[in-house]
């Protein structure tokens, strides 16, 4: 199952009591927020949760898989990489894989 901008929002909203158009500004200010601050090239450090990083990839060769004797120039690039923190990784260890997998 995956959640949705607005699933989030109803949760928080019934948790919290707030009306989903106020929760739904703050969510969304936190978004935009951490987007700006990636966007420039800054880390973003949530305590026990995760960091987000902008890295760069190498340049590097890769092939078309429909015609496998051309090689294409995949230039280097920026990419975000999410590393999680502890407490979301003790609680991710926990899952049932069986339940992910559909099994």
């Amino acid at each position: 199952m995956s959640m949705t901008k607005r699933d989030f929002v109803e949760k928080i909203a019934k948790a919290t009591g707030l009306l989903q158009h106020d929760v739904t500004f703050v969510v969304q200010r936190l978004l935009d927020s951490l987007a700006d601050e990636i966007a420039a090239g800054h880390t973003v450090e949530l305590r026990n949760f995760g960091v987000f990083e902008v890295r760069q990839s190498q340049a590097r060769v890769g092939r078309n898989p429909r015609h496998p004797e051309r090689t294409v120039l995949i230039p280097a690039r920026s990419v975000v990489k999410f590393s999680s923190g502890k407490s979301l990784k003790e609680r991710v260890s926990q899952i049932d894989t069986a339940r992910i997998c559909g099994d």
